[in-house]
């Protein structure tokens, strides 16, 4: 049974207009540093340099400047990610960087969200050739979106538990074209993740292995926990906040088992201020960072299923997410632009333990993904928002 934790306090909605304000004026300060070109992945030393449109993490930003626009009504921020618009189309059409399977962590924040707020056909164009392009990832055999590398090949047959924040490009796809091939392979790969990928504690792999000559399941491992059989925070928080998503778009009572499964596990696990470390294998006392962005994911995570259940579950989680956002405001939010171009510290982008097989960067630092999730988190509280997903 997943409960809110008694005696800590919530983020009111004061707060959060104090930390949507805070937020806002970070991004417009650093517009003229990012509207042309894109920003790294995670911060270097509290500080984002900027980076070619050509990572996997590009689309948050412009998430945050379409969060932006929608918070301030400022045309400033709508003319930005429109030029951010443009350089996505650019991406797609030019094939840069794109066998992979992030299309939905690269165009939904950035074109879907232009789409959706003005109408933007490039925005639109561009989306939906994403789309196309995910569709090529799919394996038949074993039915599900390959991550990423060589089509096929036996070392790289696989899927990962973040390419449940891809799948609502397809959904999206089939919704404005009415082609219904892209749900289809959609619902395919969620049901291949939800069969795999949750264990018997209800913790997640964060990729899972296929075998390419029959599509049988062969083994989970991970590329960024701590070790195979640990909980990597954020691959749990993709799990819970992907759940949601699920159920958004197919309500099937399933997905919602699996969720509530998934969150209790990550409840589960968290130190005193509820912002998890790196991996969920630590608890209180560790001498571990932390990993702010899983919080704020599964902050939206609660704040979206909370649209689904009964009343009085619907009050846990969204006491849940005040909760969590609580800590990250008060704590880990940039509050002096002197120290940090972001907005949320300690998050934690790829850490490097004695069995994975990452590398390491971006640890203890600000991550674009943390920053846009914060923001979306906060807006869920401040109105009925339409979501980018």
């Amino acid at each position: 049974m997943i409960k809110a934790f008694p005696g800590k306090p919530e983020l009111t909605d004061s707060e959060v207009e104090e930390a949507l304000v805070r937020a806002t004026e970070q991004v417009r300060r650093n517009l003229p540093k990012f509207t042309y070109v894109s920003q790294n992945h995670s911060s270097v030393n509290g500080f984002y340099p900027p980076c070619d449109n050509n990572q996997w993490t590009c689309g948050f930003w412009p998430g945050e400047i379409w969060l932006s626009y929608e918070y301030t009504g400022d045309d400033i921020f709508r003319y930005a990610a429109l030029i951010q618009v443009e350089s996505f189309l650019h991406r797609i059409e030019n094939h840069i960087e794109v066998d992979h399977h992030d299309m939905g962590f690269l165009y939904s924040p950035s074109c879907v969200a232009a789409y959706k707020l003005t109408g933007s056909e490039k925005g639109k164009k561009a989306a939906i050739l994403a789309a196309d392009q995910l569709i090529t990832r799919f394996q038949p055999k074993g039915e599900f979106l390959q991550a990423w590398g060589k089509l096929g090949a036996k070392e790289n047959y696989r899927y990962i538990i973040d390419c449940l924040l891809n799948v609502p490009l397809l959904h999206w796809a089939s919704e404005v074209t009415g082609d219904e091939k892209y749900r289809d392979i959609a619902l395919r790969h969620t049901a291949t993740c939800l069969k795999y990928s949750i264990r018997p504690d209800n913790s997640t792999y964060h990729t899972f292995f296929m075998n390419p000559e029959t599509g049988a399941p062969d083994h989970g491992a991970t590329c960024q926990g701590y070790r195979d059989d640990s909980a990597w925070a954020r691959g749990q928080a993709w799990g819970v906040y992907g759940m949601a998503l699920s159920y958004r778009y197919n309500r099937n009572p399933a997905y919602l088992d699996a969720f509530r499964r998934v969150t209790e596990f990550y409840l589960s696990r968290l130190p005193e201020d509820l912002v998890p470390y790196w991996d969920l294998t630590f608890m209180s006392g560790e001498e571990e960072p932390r990993d702010s962005s899983s919080a704020s994911i599964v902050a939206c995570g609660l704040l979206e299923m909370a649209k689904y259940v009964e009343p009085q579950e619907a009050e846990t989680y969204r006491t849940l997410a005040r909760q969590m956002l609580k800590s990250l405001a008060d704590c880990y939010s940039v509050k002096d632009p002197k120290t940090s171009n972001g907005l949320v510290l300690h998050g934690t982008y790829s850490k490097k333990s004695p069995y994975n097989t990452c590398t390491p960067e971006g640890v203890d630092e600000c991550v674009s993904w943390g920053d846009y999730f914060y923001m979306e988190a906060l807006t869920r509280l401040h109105k009925d928002w339409d979501l980018y997903w």
